[in-house]
């Protein structure tokens, strides 16, 4: 007679749970995770963009951007464990893995290497821009979904609304000109700003 075998449990799974939090319908509770997944790429990406400019940055005002930079690189990894934990929460795995980064997102990479402190804060404008358009995209959808979701989703866009704003001020005149008006790429934006005296991708379209 046979030897019985023994079925195996599976060792890993992405397959949503058969649960959510507890008073939120199961598809709903799902649907807003998924909502969560790309913004989660989106801010895995932020936060390398931001340690690679950190890193790339020269010229004069080096050391005022290259120390302003690490605090929201801080900041941003936090709202990526924040959005993370949110998904296993309501029940779906996340993914923060590069390959599903790089397989699943709808924008190129960051376009600027070593340059000058106005070419990279003109460049990162239309980086913020992007990443906070596409947050409040979801923050709307999330509406009829989940507000406790919602609430997370707002306070990270008043974050990141913050940081945007201190990029910004490097790239304003007093009358409240940007040199970035009218820019519609991270390469275009960098040289506006440089040209201007300040110092892409669809970031700011997409992400």
């Amino acid at each position: 007679m046979p030897a019985k075998t023994r079925s195996r449990a599976a060792v890993s799974s992405s397959s949503d749970a058969p649960f959510t939090v507890p008073g939120l319908p199961l598809g709903d509770g799902h649907k807003a995770a998924h909502l969560l997944q790309e913004r989660l790429h989106a801010l895995n990406d932020l936060a390398l963009t931001l340690k690679h400019v950190h890193w790339n940055v020269v010229g004069p005002h080096f050391v005022g951007v290259h120390t302003m930079l690490d605090p929201q690189i801080d900041g941003v990894r936090l709202m990526v464990d924040e959005l993370a934990e949110r998904m296993a929460m309501l029940g779906v795995a996340p993914n923060g893995l590069a390959g599903a980064l790089v397989s699943q997102r709808s924008w190129e990479d960051y376009s600027l290497s070593r340059a000058d402190v106005s070419s990279h804060l003109g460049a990162l404008d239309l980086v913020y821009a992007g990443v906070i358009s596409s947050h409040r995209e979801v923050m709307d959808t999330l509406e009829d979904l989940d507000p406790v979701t919602q609430d997370l989703v707002i306070a990270q866009i008043a974050e990141l609304e913050k940081y945007h704003w201190f990029v910004r001020a490097h790239l304003e005149s007093p009358g409240g000109a940007l040199t970035t008006a009218g820019a519609t790429s991270e390469t275009s934006a960098a040289r506006a700003s440089t040209v201007r005296g300040g110092t892409t991708r669809r970031r700011a379209s997409a992400r």
